[in-house]
């Protein structure tokens, strides 16, 4: 699996973004997707994470309320709505795929990984 973040760029405080992720290779429905995050001088930090059924998602405590994670398996695409933007939400965002973890926060549990989109939320 071969995946591709798109949609990232600057934004004022309290702004929106939508990140398109998208997918090519065989049984993309079948991979549990999460979005992870990393700031300049922090780890990697987990964003949000979709099952391979769209069944239940999980958030990080800091985006909840705010962030809205969706797939369509039709168009082998991971979406990430971010809502309420504030300048700590400036990162680099990942788009990753897993085939056993439904609901996994770990980096090391995905599978494979995008290239990444920058997201700049000036104050």
């Amino acid at each position: 699996v071969q995946l591709q973040a798109s949609g990232g760029g600057l934004v004022q405080a309290g702004g929106s973004l939508r990140l398109s992720c998208a997918a090519s290779g065989p049984s993309f429905s079948s991979y549990n997707m999460g979005w992870f995050r990393q700031a300049p001088g922090k780890e990697r930090e987990f964003v949000a994470v979709i099952s391979w059924r769209a069944g239940s998602t999980y958030y990080a405590d800091s985006m909840k309320g705010r962030f809205t994670i969706s797939r369509d398996n039709a168009k082998n695409t991971v979406y990430l709505q971010m809502n309420g933007l504030k300048p700590e939400d400036t990162a680099v965002y990942y788009c990753a795929a897993n085939l056993n973890y439904p609901n996994s926060y770990y980096p090391n549990e995905y599978d494979y990984w995008g290239q990444g989109t920058l997201v700049t939320v000036s104050s």
